[in-house]
């Protein structure tokens, strides 16, 4: 990833209804603006319905950015829902040398093939388990936020970390299980998040 200023980071999210993908975007764009970034971050209208395919992206700049259009070159991928690699081709417009993150218990070179011929970086992260372990259900949504955080810096770890704990106290205050249940999703699929070639 360049470093050049104000050159935008840009990410693209693949989940299906009810998994909470948009749900992370907008959070993403929450945390990075509270980290002192310029964001945006907007789900792609389609149908509205549990299990329906959903796309949604951020952008994120060190300056203002003027660019408000769709994002057909994304740095980053996110893909909370492996069956998407088989209707969906998610790698479609990636940049050379960004990354694709995919919740998956396969290995980034297991779902190469599944990928239309994409040749760059490939990411795993099993964030349904980790979910399950850490919330008692499947929320893949928080574990694929901090996995993306850990693969694209987009922000420093240990300042997402802190705005995200912050976050889940002001929206579940009272609520100590479920702050800590997200805290820990999130910080154990950064540490566990596989980087592929």
């Amino acid at each position: 990833m360049s470093n050049k200023i104000n050159e935008a980071v840009e990410i693209r999210w693949h989940g299906r209804g009810g998994q909470g993908a948009k749900t992370a975007c907008l959070m993403l764009a929450d945390i990075a603006f509270t980290a002192g970034k310029y964001v945006q971050g907007f789900p792609e209208y389609g149908p509205e319905r549990q299990g329906a395919p959903i796309t949604a992206y951020n952008r994120i700049t060190d300056e203002p950015c003027k660019v408000h259009s769709n994002i057909y070159t994304p740095d980053y991928v996110a893909v909370v829902d492996e069956t998407l690699l088989k209707s969906v081709d998610v790698a479609k417009g990636i940049k050379k040398d960004g990354a694709l993150i995919i919740n998956s218990k396969r290995s980034p070179e297991a779902l190469r093939p599944l990928l239309n011929g994409y040749k760059g970086r490939i990411c795993t992260v099993d964030a349904e388990s980790i979910s399950i372990e850490c919330l008692g259900k499947n929320f893949p949504n928080m574990p694929m936020l901090g996995a993306i955080v850990k693969v694209s810096k987009v922000i420093d770890a240990q300042a997402f970390v802190d705005n995200m704990r912050e976050s889940f106290e002001h929206k579940f205050a009272g609520k100590e299980s479920v702050i800590e249940g997200n805290m820990r999703a999130v910080v154990k699929a950064m540490e566990e998040v596989e980087v592929g070639e």
